[in-house]
């Protein structure tokens, strides 16, 4: 990677350097991808505008204005017909050309996909309906010389809608890639030749001895060398609770320091770091999904050369048995059998559903990227729920005073809240909150002394108090007595009780925790009534997690995990043969959203966790994750009644005015389920108001 040099400034020493800049990959990527939509938008709205048309000329009997001018047997139809072929023709040569390219290179390698599928039901339907208007005579039958260009307009013009809703919909990869590299410190303090001086991020070399203060993020991967602190690892590990470090401790990069000074020896730098891990691993697990194309694409390859097969059959067995003119009956068989296959309720289908789909789901505060998360989300076995800040707030708040001495609760929390008040750690923070909350005037703190990996000593109107955990009453010889089993009580109950001693005597417990949130237990029972398996996982303690479990009624739990090992974990689900989903919030879950099945960021977390899901919570509450499979279970469709693949084999010889009328069957099939989609309400959840 190259080093940026800059400028010693004439006062301070300090070396300045722009920040690093976004990878020239991502850019092109992002760039070639906005051009490729652009490009799509432009196809589609070409074939819209003549589509529109073409479906007016194509009935304009229909329409008062136009029915005097253009009577149903009138000889101008003709001249309006051959003005539909031109204008048919340049759609399919402009909008529809990468289906007719894509057509050719699978028949160079022998294979079929949903190009050749769109590619010859448009091509057959152009070419039959040329063949009808321009030598009708023949075919038996006026009913066989109907024209259908408004079919190829039409499907043409859907499916490259549904192509480019898919494509902008890939574009989070490079944005969540792209946010985490905006979280790496710019620049590090580091000692160099006994001096500070500050270098870009990227000069940072193993070993080298760098400076933190209090306040500031963490610029690469490190161990301490001197010095103690709280750091703050929520935006990676997605551990709200703060992380005491001493001598000998591991940092990570991207975190940031809460209250000491310290200062640590670099151990990974560059692409080695923790950070630079996670972005890979976003890369990795979005770049390996199926894209929706791929699933159509599969499908496509047994179904295109059946129906081929079918036409060729027909074609066959009339020319050899049928009536005369047996050449004519043949062919009228065989278009007949590729026409009824053109995917029109596909081309119709992805971008109707994924629109109406999608506003269902923003309505209910859900943002659905794309078709194949809209597709996936139905078919969801296992729910896998990050703790922090998933199922519960993400931030601690008071929820116990245990008072074991002569002073009463609030004089307890009050004189708690006097020390707590000169601390920076949050757990502070929520003591002082509760204090304030009870209306408490928090006295000032005297002869404060934080004593690292222990706890806080203080005076406080004229007494001693001690509050911190129980290392800090053994090193101060303060009995706890029956308040050591208080504190293991809470402990089980997933809390961080914390001893509060008043000259040297116990006084009491303050307990914190992270709470879980008011709905979190309705929508876990509402996933596991819905026949979903439930799992947490998370990094805290076994204890801890068992504890959270058993309040909101998961049963199967993934304790201890690493940030790094959050992906791997969903991976073996998928490898037990699960469609899997992941609910998360924070920085360290964006690899597993992104390897899950589908990915659901709760919407108040972090950028990153947002920019690498497939669908976001906008409310942050797990209702949304019941109402987005419910919503993708209620917009599914029966792609294969709706394809008309049964029609041929019935013995009836079908004219292609009726293959089509099957074919707007199945549209009318996709309307009337996007219409259904409007009435939709969530099952399973009690109604209450939104805040």
């Amino acid at each position: 990677m190259a080093i940026e040099v800059g400028t010693f400034g004439p006062a301070t020493g300090v070396v300045t350097a722009a920040p690093p800049a976004v990878p020239d990959a991502l850019e092109r990527e992002t760039v070639a991808r906005g051009r490729e939509y652009r490009s799509l938008m432009r196809k589609w709205w070409f074939g819209a505008s003549i589509g529109v048309v073409t479906m007016v000329m194509s009935y304009p009997w229909l329409f008062p204005v136009l029915r005097e001018w253009f009577p149903r047997e009138s000889a101008q139809l003709w001249w309006v017909w051959a003005g539909m072929g031109v204008a048919s023709l340049a759609v399919l040569a402009y909008s529809g050309n990468q289906f007719f390219t894509g057509a050719w290179q699978g028949l160079r390698h022998r294979s079929a996909n949903m190009h050749t599928l769109i590619a010859m039901g448009t091509g057959i339907a152009w070419v039959y309906s040329t063949i009808a208007l321009l030598v009708p005579e023949l075919f038996p039958a006026s009913e066989y010389t109907e024209v259908y260009y408004d079919v190829t307009v039409v499907v043409t013009a859907l499916v490259v809608l549904g192509l480019a809703m898919e494509l902008r919909a890939k574009g989070r990869t490079s944005d969540a890639i792209k946010k985490l590299i905006g979280l790496q410190a710019k620049t590090a303090r580091v000692v160099r030749d006994g001096q500070e001086i500050d270098v870009p991020v990227e000069a940072v070399a193993v070993g080298d001895l760098v400076v933190v203060r209090p306040g500031e993020k963490i610029p690469v991967d490190g161990e301490i060398a001197d010095g103690a602190s709280a750091l703050d690892e929520s935006m990676v590990t997605g551990e709200s609770m703060p992380v005491e470090k001493r001598v000998g401790d591991d940092v990570i990069g991207a975190t940031i320091n809460r209250t000491g000074a310290f200062r640590f020896r670099a151990t990974r730098v560059g692409k080695d770091t923790a950070l630079a891990s996670i972005i890979r691993m976003v890369q990795d697990a979005q770049g390996s999904k199926v894209p929706v194309q791929r699933i159509v694409d599969v499908v496509s390859g047994y179904f295109t050369p059946a129906v081929a097969i079918l036409a060729i059959l027909g074609f066959m067995a009339w020319y050899t048995f049928g009536p005369a003119p047996a050449l004519v009956y043949a062919l009228i068989v065989a278009v007949t059998t590729l026409i009824i296959a053109c995917p029109c309720a596909l081309g119709m289908a992805t971008p109707m559903s994924l629109t109406t789909g999608v506003g269902l789901g923003a309505l209910n505060g859900i943002l659905i990227r794309g078709g194949e998360a809209l597709q996936t989300a139905q078919k969801l076995q296992t729910i896998v729920l990050d703790k922090t800040g998933t199922i519960t707030h993400g931030k601690p708040v008071l929820t116990d005073v245990v008072v074991a001495g002569p002073f009463p609760e609030d004089e307890l929390l009050r004189l708690a809240g006097g020390v707590e008040k000169s601390s920076e750690h949050p757990l502070a923070a929520a003591i002082v909150e509760a204090a304030v909350a009870r209306g408490l005037a928090l006295p000032d703190a005297e002869a404060f002394n934080a004593v690292p990996g222990h706890g806080i000593e203080a005076r406080v109107d004229g007494r001693s108090v001690l509050l911190g955990n129980l290392k800090l009453m053994r090193d101060r010889e303060v009995p706890v007595g029956t308040l050591e089993a208080e504190a293991l009580r809470l402990s089980d109950e997933g809390k961080t009780p914390m001893y509060v001693a008043i000259d040297d005597k116990p006084a009491g417990i303050v307990a914190v925790a992270d709470t879980v949130k008011a709905d979190s237990r309705e929508a876990i029972r509402a996933l596991s009534a819905m026949g979903l398996e439930v799992v947490m996982m998370t990094g805290d303690n076994e204890r801890t997690a068992r504890a959270i479990a058993r309040e909101v009624g998961v049963e199967r739990v993934l304790s201890e995990v690493l940030p790094e090992d959050k992906a791997a974990q969903v991976q073996m689900l998928q490898l037990e043969g699960k469609t899997v989903g992941m609910v998360g919030d924070g920085i360290n879950d964006a690899p597993a959203l992104a390897q899950a099945d589908v990915g659901f960021a709760i919407g108040t977390g972090t950028d990153v966790a947002i920019a690498a899901s497939d669908i976001t919570l906008i409310k942050g509450s797990l209702r949304g994750v019941v109402m987005a499979i419910q919503i993708s279970r209620a917009t599914m469709l029966g792609l294969p009644v709706a394809l008309g693949a049964l029609y041929p084999v019935f013995g009836i010889l079908l004219s292609p005015l009726l293959a089509a009328l099957a074919m707007s069957f199945s549209s009318v099939t996709v309307i009337a389920n996007a219409n259904r989609l409007k009435r939709w309400k969530p099952k399973g959840l009690p109604r209450r108001a939104e805040a």
